[in-house]
């Protein structure tokens, strides 16, 4: 492992290793903090790969300590990576009474405003500098990559894929903000972000990516039927519909009774790790 990487804590889980890092990244001019899981098929070469983007508030360790995925990637020979949603530091400005803004919510964007710009640039972090770090560090095969998240993670999947078809096997999400330009709790962030100009927030919305021409082969999408911002932040029906204009393949599963927590999240996740498996094998 190469020294500009820190191990923050290792755990033996499931025959595998849960481990914590911190490296300094220069994307965000910070330190940043993720988590891998090697299952124990690394010892016997490279495995595939499926990044984890966590939702608004959440770091890292959500997941990782609710989201009940070692013992089945475990089984199934996958490497879970968790980064963080935001950078973090004294220097990184925030707002801490606005949960929907700065710390815990990075949008998987890279901000053109200031003073945002030069520390929230999320998606160039998930996209180019996490992918070689892990790449260098760990016995991940890279040509099999997957990706998925929930709420605000979920938006970051599908925009993700969306713009870097022929890095990922597969795509699916847990509940995703699925239009953020118009979404109550994005829109501001998106403009202290991005800017004014509705224009320059169309690369960041996965409806309005696939109006614009992008395309990727399917995706899965869970949503709970109980869950309080369905209507005015997540609206799914507006996905299926960008997806049938455009011919993609899209498994939407609404799940009755469930909400937008990791109850929800921890129940259907082995179906989301069999989904992938199968598809980057």
């Amino acid at each position: 492992m190469s020294q500009s990487l820190k191990i923050i804590s290792t755990a033996k889980s499931y025959g595998g290793i849960q481990g914590v890092y911190s490296h300094v990244s220069e994307v965000c001019a910070c330190d940043m903090t993720f988590a891998v899981f090697v299952p124990p098929q690394a010892k016997d070469g490279r495995v595939p790969v499926l990044w984890y983007l966590s939702g608004l508030t959440c770091t890292h360790a959500n997941v990782m300590d609710k989201g009940e995925y070692r013992r089945l990637a475990a089984e199934l020979g996958l490497a879970i990576v968790c980064p963080d949603t935001s950078p973090r530091g004294v220097d990184v400005p925030d707002e801490k009474d606005n949960w929907q803004f700065g710390y815990g919510a990075g949008f998987y964007v890279d901000a053109t405003e200031q003073p945002y710009a030069k520390n929230y640039r999320m998606y160039s972090y998930v996209v180019d500098e996490l992918p070689a770090l892990v790449a260098a560090n760990f016995p991940v095969d890279m040509s099999r990559q997957s990706i998925f998240g929930h709420s605000m993670g979920g938006h970051g999947a599908l925009t993700i894929a969306l713009k870097n078809p022929d890095r990922f096997k597969s795509c699916s999400a847990f509940a995703p903000i699925v239009q953020p330009t118009t979404a109550g709790w994005s829109r501001l962030a998106f403009e202290k972000y991005l800017g004014p100009d509705e224009k320059n927030w169309r690369a960041y919305d996965a409806t309005l990516l696939i109006e614009d021409g992008k395309r990727f082969r399917e995706f899965l999408v869970d949503q709970g039927s109980a869950d309080d911002f369905l209507q005015d932040g997540l609206c799914p029906w507006l996905l299926e519909e960008a997806c049938k204009e455009a011919s993609i393949s899209l498994t939407m599963r609404m799940r009755d009774g469930y909400d937008h927590s990791y109850n929800f999240i921890s129940t259907f996740m082995d179906d989301h790790l069999r989904w992938h498996a199968e598809r980057c094998s």
